[in-house]
């Protein structure tokens, strides 16, 4: 999940699936009262996700020429806004009214109480959670604890992909990958989990694979997790900031085994960035962990700002907008509500998905066991720990 951005083209639908919109939303926050003209809204994507529901966004824009006269969109790493944007409410002075971005994000910006709670202070105004969104993606939805809305799923990984012409024999379980790698030096490579969907995804479904006392626990269940990263570690050679880097250099040839998920999978090969041929492989012990893109609203925004955002994420979430979610892969499978099926989606997402998806991920989906990702503050100590004792040292 990407989660951070890779370079990427997008299919944009122009206005298509707006018809039928109201022009003017049905229902707002009844404390809030909605703009007396048009409103400019600061829009920044701190997971790639942009690439999925730019679309989406603007049709909005389309819609509502009363409400929202433009959107700018600007893109962050996830580790860098929550201390931008704690500066500018302590100045009094935030610019940024609306951040779309993974639990990386959400869960620093919880702990920093960065956020507006949007549940249940405007139940009345959001889409019932447990009425629209899929079962796991409720799940994942429910990690916001009410200050972030879900807003694309998928079960994620974490899966190993690989050139079948360098790796004719792939590891299988967590033991023979150390050994590959040591055998393979500096051919193994993963993004620092604080900024990268499958690098998060790779370190919470260990403590699965290797058999820990607790998943769920990074500082005190996860021996086995932490002995298993720094051993693996002494076999690569940096940990970059992002995904991309790590899809690039699979494509280059710099690396023969990299750390993804069923959408860093798909995509990267339908852009060309990594050859179509690339195969993916699980470890025996194998659960998904799933994952999700969400909408946080920061504190400090405008009540009239606030009131135009609330149907905004109202409108996101309607299936007419969810069907652009299944873009090029990126998040495959991308929707998070209910009765969005790939027929829905734009012919180019249905192109691309037909061809480079791969039949292997329905068994895997319905075979394994799915794990929501650790709470927020478990993932700040994650993030924290893999920080300080794993990576730090060979970060780029």
């Amino acid at each position: 999940m990407v989660q951070d951005s890779i370079d990427r083209r997008m299919f944009l639908g122009g206005v298509a699936g707006i018809a039928g919109l109201a022009q003017v939303p049905a229902a707002f926050a009844q404390q809030l009262k909605l703009p007396a003209s048009p409103v400019a809204l600061s829009i920044i994507d701190v997971g790639g996700a942009l690439a999925l529901v730019q679309a989406p966004l603007e049709n909005y824009t389309k819609a509502n020429p009363k409400l929202v006269s433009r959107m700018t969109f600007t893109k962050a790493p996830a580790p860098e806004l929550p201390g931008k944007l704690k500066a500018q409410q302590d100045a009094g002075r935030v610019d940024i009214d609306f951040v779309i971005g993974g639990l990386d994000v959400l869960s620093a910006g919880i702990d920093q109480k960065l956020w507006v709670e949007l549940l249940p202070r405007f139940a009345s105004d959001l889409p019932k959670p447990d009425e629209v969104f899929l079962k796991p993606a409720l799940a994942m939805h429910n990690l916001g604890r009410g200050q972030g809305m879900a807003m694309v799923y998928y079960p994620s990984g974490p899966l190993l992909e690989y050139m079948p012409d360098k790796v004719k024999t792939p590891p299988t379980t967590a033991q023979e990958l150390l050994d590959w790698s040591k055998q393979n030096k500096n051919r193994f490579l993963y993004a620092r989990p604080a900024n990268s969907g499958p690098g998060r995804t790779f370190i919470m479904g260990l403590p699965y694979i290797l058999g820990d006392s607790d998943p769920k626990d990074p500082a005190k269940g996860w021996d086995k997790t932490w002995a298993y990263l720094k051993a693996l570690g002494e076999n690569i050679e940096y940990y970059p900031g992002g995904t991309g880097a790590t899809m690039k250099e699979l494509g280059d040839g710099t690396r023969d085994i990299i750390v993804s998920t069923t959408g860093w999978d798909i995509n990267p090969r339908v852009l060309g960035v990594v050859p179509k041929e690339a195969k993916i492989q699980t470890l025996k012990g194998f659960h998904w962990v799933t994952d999700a893109q969400y909408m946080m609203i920061p504190k400090g925004v405008s009540d009239e700002k606030l009131a135009v955002l609330l149907d905004l994420i109202r409108h996101m979430l309607t299936p007419a907008q969810q069907a652009y979610t299944y873009d090029e892969g990126y998040f495959y499978p991308g929707p998070a509500v209910k009765d969005v099926p790939l027929s829905m989606a734009p012919a180019a997402s249905r192109k691309a998905i037909e061809e480079y998806g791969r039949p292997e991920y329905d068994k895997l989906i319905a075979e394994n066991p799915m794990e929501t990702p650790l709470d927020p503050d478990k993932m700040v100590v994650a993030f924290r720990i893999w920080d300080e004792q794993v990576g730090g040292a060979k970060r780029k």
